[in-house]
């Protein structure tokens, strides 16, 4: 198994298995797939997989130790940096198919709705994370103040979480909230044990 993630070829697939979700939402969104609002369905889908993401991509660590598979932490950075990719165009298919990129208009929703403000405090959080995302950075911050920046993960995922929590809080749908709030508490619920027993 660690040969086979190892292999160059680990990322490259990697890589398209990221990319599909967008090119499945692009190609229904050009083709009409996307049911009676195709804005919305676009915009809730970017959201969806950049909570995907988020999960996916704190599960590398505890997958990792408990596997014994240490060639998983090469997939960390290239799953971050697909969250963010998503994330962005999340917000911006928010500002382009639902606001007409109308600057303004976009700044007095995001003060007035508190989800929205929500969802772009965690972008806001994940742009510095993306923004050092290469080997240089590490070099320029060191080691200890580019691992103190990139937990801001953490936050960003509860963040993320809530923002989904409320926009789903008006019309009184949970299902799905309570999956992801599950996964994130059993993963932010590992490190605090790993931390304890340590």
């Amino acid at each position: 198994m660690t040969r086979t993630l190892l292999h160059p070829a680990a990322k490259v697939v990697l890589f398209l298995l990221c990319v599909a979700p967008l090119a499945w939402l692009v190609y229904g969104a050009v083709a009409n797939q996307l049911g009676a609002n195709p804005a919305e369905a676009l915009i809730r889908g970017l959201g969806d997989w950049t909570l995907r993401g988020l999960m996916l991509t704190l599960a590398i660590t505890p997958l990792r130790e408990l596997s014994g598979l240490a060639a998983l932490a090469r997939f960390r950075r290239l799953l971050g940096v697909f969250t963010f990719v998503y994330a962005s165009l999340h917000l911006l298919a928010y500002g382009w198919l639902d606001m007409g990129l109308d600057v303004p208009e976009i700044a007095r929703d995001i003060a007035k709705r508190p989800f929205i403000l929500m969802g772009f405090a965690a972008w806001a959080l994940m742009l510095p994370l993306a923004a050092t995302s290469f080997n240089r950075a590490i070099r320029l911050l060191g080691a200890k103040r580019w691992q103190a920046l990139h937990k801001a993960v953490y936050a960003v995922s509860v963040i993320g979480l809530m923002h989904f929590i409320w926009l789903r809080a008006g019309k009184h749908n949970f299902a799905e909230p309570a999956v992801y709030g599950v996964i994130l508490a059993a993963l932010l619920g590992w490190r605090v044990y790993r931390r304890a027993t340590r």
